[in-house]
């Protein structure tokens, strides 16, 4: 992985949103990262729950894409996560493939302080999609203020 943030290799606005960082992608695994700012905790001052799967579903699904971004997409179809101790500081999410299959990715990800402490787990399986339903209500990106350059 890289040493410093890179662009995001396709747009998602809600990692824009909050603020996560793309350090790399390589076969099978991709990595992105936090700083924890005041609206990422819960109420005990620590990285809220929502925010860590989060974390793990887009790393996840980037390792699934690994190697063919312009290719289909995928959708989460199950999603299993456990909670090992709190996140705080800078949270680095790793996702990992375990097993492709021509319609499915098997992954797993983990949540690490900056200590390299395993703060979550999860696994995950994602179904490869061609192309997604058009819908006439969506709005696009240039009104929800994304950059439309992959600067995700």
């Amino acid at each position: 992985m890289s040493s410093t943030p890179q662009a995001f290799p396709i747009p998602i606005p809600f990692a824009h949103h909050l603020g996560l960082q793309f350090y790399g992608c390589t076969e099978d695994t991709a990595e992105v990262r936090v700083w924890l700012q005041p609206p990422h905790l819960n109420g005990w001052d620590v990285a809220h729950g929502g925010l860590l799967m989060t974390m793990l579903d887009i790393s996840m699904a980037l390792a699934a894409r690994s190697g063919q971004m312009e290719g289909p997409g995928v959708a989460t179809i199950e999603l299993k996560t456990s909670f090992l101790r709190p996140a705080e500081g800078e949270l680095r999410g790793i996702g990992h493939v375990l097993q492709r299959t021509v319609t499915m990715a098997f992954c797993e990800g983990r949540i690490l302080n900056s200590a390299g402490d395993l703060c979550a787990h999860a696994t995950a399986t994602f179904k490869f999609l061609r192309a997604m339903p058009v819908n006439p209500h969506r709005v696009n990106p240039a009104q929800r203020g994304v950059p439309s350059s992959g600067d995700a």
